[in-house]
């Protein structure tokens, strides 16, 4: 996870702890797929590598999330990048893909963030956290 990521997954924990959720953060490259069916809620935060890619760490999961099937699951992906490249967080687009595929329903529109989070970026992942709670409330 680099800085900028820790620091949105540390916003978006902030958040749904204000509202009396249970969370944890953990590096996606320690992470088993098996784990979300125990979940209700799952946000992932994931920078963009390269030109273009899911991060070498979190490939494994970002495979087994292929054949993986979490109906009862809500998500959000939200994720850091570079307008320099072409490919500005498309690794948050394609966690988007795999996790519909999956058939969890999508909590919120995924934010994708230039770099490190600045104030306007703050509210944007607190309104995204908060539509990833109603979602879940809709249950």
């Amino acid at each position: 996870m680099t800085g900028n990521d820790e620091e949105i997954a540390k916003i978006v924990t902030r958040e749904l702890e204000k509202n009396k959720v249970d969370t944890q953060i953990q590096e996606m490259e320690f992470v088993d797929a098996d784990e979300f069916n125990d979940l209700d809620i799952l946000v992932v935060a994931s920078y963009t590598y390269d030109d273009g890619e899911v991060p070498d760490g979190a490939m494994d999961l970002y495979e087994d999330l292929t054949e993986a099937k979490f109906p009862n699951l809500v998500y959000g992906v939200c994720g850091s990048g570079d307008t320099f490249y072409e490919d500005f967080c498309s690794a948050v687009d394609n966690f988007g893909d795999k996790l519909s595929n999956t058939g969890a329903r999508e909590g919120a529109k995924s934010v994708k963030i230039e770099l490190f989070p600045e104030d306007k970026d703050v509210e944007r992942l607190i309104q995204f956290t908060n539509d990833i709670l109603a979602s879940a409330n809709r249950n």
